[in-house]
Order: C-alpha cells, then sequence, then structure tokens
C-alpha cells in the first residue's frame, strides 16, 4: 500500500464507514477496525456514531454539505490611513 494511512480524509472514511454500516456491522464494530487500520488516525467513536446514524435515516451522502455562516475566507479592503502631526 502506498502513501501514509493518515491520508484518508473524512469523505474517504465515511465511504469507508458507510460500506461497513451497508454489511450489517455496529458502530462499534466500525470503530474497531478503523482504530486497527488507522491507529490514532481513527475518526471518534461519536462520529462513527453520528455518521451511522445518518445513514440509517437514508442519507447516504459522503460528502459535507454546504454550511450557512461565515465564509471561508475574508477580503479586508486596504485603509488609507493619514497621520498628522
Amino acid at each position: 500500500m502506498s502513501g501514509d494511512v493518515c491520508d484518508f480524509n473524512d469523505a474517504e472514511t465515511k465511504a469507508v464507514i458507510k460500506y461497513f454500516f451497508l454489511q450489517g456491522k455496529a458502530p462499534k464494530e466500525i470503530h474497531a477496525i478503523l482504530t486497527d487500520t488507522l491507529g490514532e488516525h481513527a475518526q471518534w467513536c461519536a462520529t462513527v456514531k453520528n455518521w451511522v446514524a445518518q445513514f440509517k435515516r437514508s442519507d447516504f451522502s459522503t460528502c459535507d454539505s454546504p454550511r450557512p455562516g461565515r465564509p471561508k475566507t475574508v477580503t479586508i479592503p486596504r485603509l488609507l490611513i493619514k497621520f498628522t502631526t
């Protein structure tokens, strides 16, 4: 296997969890498999449980949906400051 196991992003890990969920595995079983494979880079058990609950609601998306709120990037216009003495 080339690359480091910690190169998994959330979408890839979620897809693996989805695979095990569809095989009928419980969240604790899935977390144990991830911990054996990824070690300290595995998702927390609570995260696995949340994603399994999402799959049980028939939401099989493995990508995060956009969230309302502040943008990830901010543009700050330059301010002209005039100093007087």
